[in-house]
């Protein structure tokens, strides 16, 4: 494995054509694109990296995975009443499906799905309580308490966010929100804004790998059956309009972020983070595709 890795890093930083870093957030508009990591942890507590793997950055849409299953736990079913389960076959921050389909997302992974499940995980909690209890989940399902948010970036998403802002007030004048829109935001940026490192993003995900325990770390976050799901729903709408695209590269499932990060799961097999702060034109890591379509060519951990 860690041959494979060292392959695919080196592959890397040989590509000329890196994609260019979102610079629709001024905080990441300046992170060097040439920077590659890559870890890949198996259930039995091994992680083996490439790159910069212990360099801090933004998960970004990442965080929508664990902001799901954190909202399944609490809520089950009940989180679908207001969020659907279909690809989007439009950009993340599209508005025109929301009139279309009276103020309801088309998933949980595109920026209003996300909103409308930060806002069932709110449940007339304050937005601190609310960040702390996603803060706490995420260090509990990567087993490291050093995990952050990072106020910085957070800050320059809330000084750019009218977008955002405007599918929120769109979801709520069809009555799908139910607390303030800014208290909303406020909870979405800052957990958009966690930062990780793909050793740490690699842990993160063993509870998708294995039915849903972390075999290393020797708990159960969901049920079998909802680790299913919730791969199912990365596979189908973890890349925007872009998933299709992916599934046929790659095979698995993966949600990506427009931080550079992508984590890729092999059920029973791995989980894969990798992060490389170039996009595409959709807003997909460029070379973090890249490399996960080399390390299942060299596996054969697809799916299909």
């Amino acid at each position: 494995m860690q041959e494979i890795l060292d392959e695919i890093a080196q592959t890397m930083a040989a590509e000329i054509d890196r994609g260019k870093v979102a610079d629709y957030i001024p905080e990441l508009s300046i992170i060097d694109a040439n920077q590659f990591a890559m870890s890949v942890a198996l259930p039995d507590g091994r992680v083996y990296s490439a790159g910069c793997a212990e360099q801090l950055f933004s998960i970004q849409s990442i965080s929508k995975v664990f902001s799901l299953t954190l909202a399944l736990g609490k809520l089950g079913d009940a989180v679908w009443a207001n969020v659907g389960r279909e690809p989007s076959g439009d950009p993340f921050n599209s508005i025109v499906q929301l009139e279309h389909e009276q103020g309801k997302p088309r998933n949980p992974f595109i920026n209003a799905g996300a909103i409308a499940v930060v806002d069932a995980i709110m449940m007339g909690h304050e937005p601190k309580e609310c960040l702390a209890e996603m803060l706490q989940f995420v260090r509990y399902i990567a087993n490291d308490e050093n995990i952050h948010i990072d106020d910085k970036v957070a800050l320059s998403e809330l000084s750019c966010g009218h977008r955002n802002a405007s599918l929120a007030h769109f979801m709520a004048s069809f009555g799908r929100l139910h607390h303030p829109v800014d208290k909303i935001l406020g909870v979405y940026f800052h957990q958009c804004s966690i930062a990780m490192n793909c050793q740490q993003l690699a842990k993160s995900g063993l509870f998708l790998v294995s039915e849903g325990v972390n075999q290393s770390a020797g708990y159960r976050v969901v049920s079998a059956q909802r680790a299913r799901r919730i791969n199912s729903l990365m596979l189908m709408c973890g890349h925007y309009d872009g998933s299709g695209e992916f599934a046929y590269r790659v095979g698995l499932p993966g949600k990506s972020g427009v931080g550079g990060g992508i984590l890729a799961i092999a059920p029973g097999k791995a989980s894969i983070a990798v992060w490389s702060p170039g996009l595409d034109t959709i807003g997909n890591s460029k070379l973090g595709t890249l490399a996960l379509e080399m390390l299942v060519q060299r596996t054969g951990w697809s799916i299909f």
